[in-house]
């Protein structure tokens, strides 16, 4: 057996060296998952297995990279070997294949894909034509007629069911949707475009005849799954479809830890595997190397409430002294004193601001503790904001590499052709219908009689297609440099505060510089963009450290010194809006669980007692809160209570009768 086993404990190495068959690994907060799958791809290929009989499927390609580069450091290799691993996401492996066997599922090979707000363009295009937006009742918005068609493809439920318990004050709208969603997909096909969604429902399909499941599924050994408790429905029958011949796989993920049912995530997958890959092993992984015993102790007996779960119990050879504190306060300003003066003494003490975390369950929760941090020159960033492919200026630029790669792709033209002047809906419209007249060639825009004033600029995008047709699917770099030349200017004065945008387009010209397709970079950037862009950020601090702000959503995955969840109150955790079942409540309560176990050394967990109306500036009205349910008795003996008010006191003063001034007869006077 290889020496570098002994770096694993022992349920780690009963993983990695597992012989053959499914195998599922539960694994708790902190116990070495990453490490787990990295040594398990390093292993099989030190038994002699082909790297590119690998499939190892991840939530983000960064995640897949480092694994693959870790294993080939193990292997002591190089990345030539390992290289050749399938890694990805399921949506860039779905594209990956998809490609491959386009003509079995009827698309054209040189399909391209949209993202949300394309999908959500397209959607609100068909909405108009079909006069919704003329109802005498308002009809929902396009982006809840995809989140409504999204979330029916991802469970596999039907619309009228998904209506009814997700989107009720849409109920009455059922048959419009419908036929809103089978225009839409009829729209899709039509243009050769594929959404996130189709890569999924493309690649299940392909696997619905057994001989194509076979000839799929056989390119791979072994498929590993990191996250698995974030699957959806779609993507579990995926993975049963490419395991029909052979029962290699191994999924790695925490029960405990599936909060994204709001995308079509199901826990079910987790609870159901060893039902659905009949002789599947179990192994759990329950020492944490992250957090001190206390905190552990803590998140243990609150997730030990849920109602069904794989039972475990975290623990850390890491020992402290110091509870965890549960602080009640009078209400959020004091929350935010006592807040921010922890963070500074913390800081004083030699922890770094960027150790530190303030974590909540919805963005608005921390809009107070914002403007005090700003009053008191504290700088924070806030995580959970633009996708790097959401900003304008970066959609406009790809939207010329997509008609290229597409000429179909109406959505792209109408975004390219928007912006020139003199061209507006109906005369785009007659473009897209000439170039397609043309044989979809996109230089075809030169003939088009155009009106007086949009001419110079067709003829100037005429010249960048004549420039960048010829060049092939290859060299994207020199593409998007050619298509620069053409935009900067148009951008300069679309665009406010240009000069910061500028860098987004730079860095997407240096993206472009390591592939060595044009399409490879389009599936890459649009499937796993980047998720900042420059004009949100600020000036750079002279002491470059920062406090970190999230949502507990956004904050799974990471980890801190110092934890602080604000607002443990029931009704923001949970929030109010996800306890209309049994379901939402137990994953809130698994919300509740991912922010405890962020902390690596001490953990603070707040809570308002009195919560000010929203015209609170002209009143005093103001509402009391109780704390978060999951905080039981059980959980609160782990803890050290701190109390900066009282709820019994409330508002009470205190006495101030005083006998010698009777107020009371001075009432009775009055009506004398």
């Amino acid at each position: 057996m290889p020496q570098w086993l002994d770096d694993l404990n022992a349920e780690q190495r009963a993983a990695v060296t597992h012989g053959g068959g499914p195998l599922l690994v539960v694994a708790g907060a902190g116990t070495g998952k990453t490490k787990t799958l990295a040594y398990r791809v390093a292993y099989l290929i030190s038994q002699g297995v082909d790297p590119g009989c690998i499939l190892l499927l991840t939530f983000t390609r960064r995640a897949a990279q480092e694994m693959i580069e870790r294993a080939s450091t193990i292997v002591a290799r190089g990345t030539s070997t390992t290289g050749r691993v399938w890694g990805g996401t399921f949506h860039a492996i779905a594209h990956r294949l998809l490609r491959l066997y386009a003509d079995a599922v009827g698309i054209g090979r040189e399909f391209t894909v949209l993202d949300q707000g394309d999908a959500e363009s397209l959607i609100h295009l068909i909405r108009h034509e079909m006069g919704l937006h003329e109802k005498e009742k308002r009809f929902p918005r396009k982006g809840t007629c995809l989140a409504v068609y999204s979330r029916c493809v991802n469970s596999g439920e039907d619309l009228k069911h998904v209506l009814e318990r997700d989107f009720p004050w849409c109920d009455e709208w059922e048959s419009e949707l419908r036929e809103l969603f089978r225009r839409y997909v009829v729209r899709k096909q039509e243009r050769n475009v594929l959404d996130y969604d189709d890569l999924l429902l493309y690649w299940m399909a392909l696997l619905d005849r057994p001989e194509r499941a076979a000839e799929i599924g056989g390119r791979f050994d072994h498929i590993l799954v990191d996250e698995y408790q974030d699957t959806n429905i779609v993507q579990a029958r995926i993975l049963r479809g490419m395991r029909t011949t052979r029962q290699d796989i191994m999924v790695v993920g925490d029960d405990a830890q599936s909060i994204y049912r709001f995308r079509g995530a199901t826990v079910r997958n987790m609870l159901d595997f060893p039902k659905q890959f009949s002789g599947a092993t179990v192994i759990k992984l329950e020492q944490n190397y992250r957090s001190v015993t206390p905190i552990l102790d803590t998140a243990n007996l609150l997730i030990a409430g849920a109602s069904e779960r794989y039972t475990k119990d975290l623990w850390s050879e890491r020992k402290s002294d110091e509870l965890p504190r549960l602080v009640l306060c009078k209400d959020p300003s004091e929350q935010d004193d006592y807040v921010i003066d922890r963070v500074l003494r913390h800081y004083e003490e030699g922890i770094p601001l960027r150790r530190q975390a303030i974590l909540f369950r919805a963005s608005h929760l921390s809009d107070t503790l914002e403007v005090e941090l700003v009053r008191r020159n504290i700088p924070y960033h806030k995580f959970g904001g633009l996708r790097f492919l959401e900003a304008a200026h970066v959609k406009d630029l790809l939207a010329f590499l997509r008609v290229l790669e597409n000429p179909r792709d109406e959505l792209a033209w109408f975004r390219i052709l928007d912006l020139l002047d003199g061209v507006g809906p109906t005369t785009a419209s007659r473009i897209v219908e000439h170039v397609e007249q043309a044989g979809g060639d996109p230089r075809a825009v030169r003939s088009f009689p155009g009106p007086p004033a949009a001419r110079v600029g067709l003829a100037d995008l005429a010249q960048v297609f004549d420039d960048v047709v010829p060049m092939g699917a290859k060299n994207p770099e020199a593409q998007v440099e050619r298509i620069r030349r053409f935009y900067d200017p148009i951008f300069a004065r679309t665009y406010e505060n240009p000069a910061a945008r500028v860098r987004d387009l730079i860095s997407l010209e240096q993206i472009a510089s390591g592939y060595r397709s044009r399409q490879q970079f389009l599936a890459d950037v649009q499937l796993d963009p980047p998720t900042s862009t420059s004009e949100l950020a600020a000036s750079p601090y002279l002491d470059e450290d920062w406090l970190v702000l999230s949502t507990i959503h956004s904050a799974k995955g990471c980890e801190w010194d110092v934890v602080y969840l604000i607002h443990a109150a029931d009704g923001f955790l949970p929030s109010d809006l996800s306890t209309g079942s049994q379901e939402e409540i137990e994953e809130e309560r698994r919300l509740a669980y991912v922010a405890l176990t962020r902390a690596k050394d001490h953990l603070y967990v707040t809570w308002p007692l009195r919560y000010y109306h929203k015209w609170y500036a002209l009143g005093d009205g103001h509402s009391y809160a109780q704390l978060c349910r999951f905080f039981t008795k059980d959980v609160l003996a782990s803890v050290e209570e701190v109390a900066l008010a009282r709820p019994e006191e409330k508002d009470d003063p205190g006495s101030f009768y005083d006998p010698e001034a009777d107020i009371q007869q001075r009432m009775r006077d009055m009506w004398e």
